[in-house]
């Protein structure tokens, strides 16, 4: 079992920035796929940012040169550093984990980019 623990989110105006920060425990490897996704009101969940099990990262292009995803495996944790953010950044942002077959969420935080 895994249990992923997110903080970061809020509401921040138009350009401002978050960090978003996702702590994996349990039985998770730390070189395991692990990143974000987020969902709007009314769509899909998609990702956002993330790091596969052999390091190699994905990053949406809705995202590129704006967001940026680190790992520190020692402590087995992924952030997500969210710049310059606009209105459709707007979403709950989960954190997501793929160990041994099976996939674990987070509960979701809240980001809100509004003016």
């Amino acid at each position: 079992q895994v249990r992923l623990v997110e903080s970061g989110g809020g509401l921040v105006q138009p350009g401002g920035s978050l960090r978003l920060s996702c702590a994996a425990s349990g039985s998770a490897s730390s070189n395991a796929q692990m990143g974000w996704y987020r969902q709007a009101p009314g769509r899909q969940r998609e990702v956002v940012a993330m790091f596969h099990s052999g390091g190699a990262t994905i990053l949406s292009n809705s995202v590129k040169g704006r967001f940026f995803i680190s790992r520190d495996s020692a402590k087995n944790t992924v952030d997500l550093q969210m710049n310059s953010l606009k209105p459709e950044d707007t979403a709950v942002y989960y954190c997501n984990i793929y160990v041994e077959g099976r996939t674990f969420w987070g509960q979701g935080t809240q980001v809100t980019v509004s003016s």
